[in-house]
């Protein structure tokens, strides 16, 4: 059982922190709504995960450094991100295993890490989201969510309380976007007709908004929305739970875009 009013700290991740800081403010939205007591330290940086991908162990550590320090004493760490939270709960102790000092430390903050609407459900069994919303969406299931966390009827599940809210089933829900932090960088032609296949299936649910719990995949889905003249928007799921959605335009359609 969680505490009466759980102390958290919101990893607040780069994407948000330059593209959409309103996903962080939804963030918190939600977790002062379950009741917990919200702070974000000053001191964070990226969660290191570009670095570990890349094969950069060295680079990747010392940002893990500076996360043991800014994160320690809190009941939990709660990330709007699958990549960024399986990051910090499945890859950073790996970097300290040969370190005898360290690795319990780095296990003791992969327990406490999750992220957002796995908290929200799982730990804190919110019942009520403050949302509301008229009309379909459909939901992308991220890679790193999905696979690393077994996040899956957790958003459907907050989804499901917003009164107005039709969610429509994409045909193939759990398929990558192609974004994969520097995949899309390093393999375009692929990536390219990753989110192309994608958003055909995103059109084709009849949705006039699609959904997501990483940013990353957002943007990338966006992008390709945006291209293709398409009347679909994307959103994270966090600002439509927390009824943000109308105060920000679309991902794509603001300064994120």
């Amino acid at each position: 059982m969680p505490p009466s009013r759980p102390r958290v700290a919101l990893f607040v991740t780069c994407l948000v922190d330059l593209f959409r800081p309103t996903v962080g403010f939804a963030a918190i939205r939600l977790l002062e709504a379950a009741g917990c007591q919200v702070e974000v330290p000053r001191a964070q940086t990226c969660c290191g995960q570009p670095a570990y991908n890349s094969g950069d162990r060295e680079s990747a550590r010392e940002l893990a450094l500076g996360i043991l320090e800014s994160f320690a004493g809190y009941d939990y760490v709660v990330a709007p991100s699958g990549s960024c939270a399986g990051m910090l709960k499945v890859h950073l102790p790996t970097l300290f295993e040969q370190d005898p000092n360290l690795r319990p430390r780095a296990e003791a903050l992969a327990d406490r890490v999750y992220e957002l609407v796995s908290f929200l459900t799982d730990v804190m069994e919110l019942k009520t989201v403050p949302g509301r919303f008229q009309g379909t969406v459909t939901y992308h299931d991220s890679c790193s969510g999905l696979r690393e966390l077994k996040i899956k009827a957790q958003p459907r599940a907050l989804l499901a309380q917003i009164p107005g809210l039709t969610l429509q089933e994409l045909a193939e829900p759990e398929l990558c976007c192609g974004f994969g932090g520097t995949f899309c960088v390093k393999y375009p032609e692929i990536s390219t007709r990753m989110v192309a296949d994608k958003v055909k299936d995103i059109r084709e649910t009849g949705a006039s908004l699609v959904l997501a719990g990483d940013l990353g995949c957002l943007l990338n889905i966006a992008g390709r929305l945006k291209r293709e003249a398409s009347p679909v928007t994307a959103r994270h799921v966090a600002e439509v739970l927390a009824g943000m959605d109308g105060q920000v335009p679309p991902i794509g359609e603001s300064r994120d875009g």
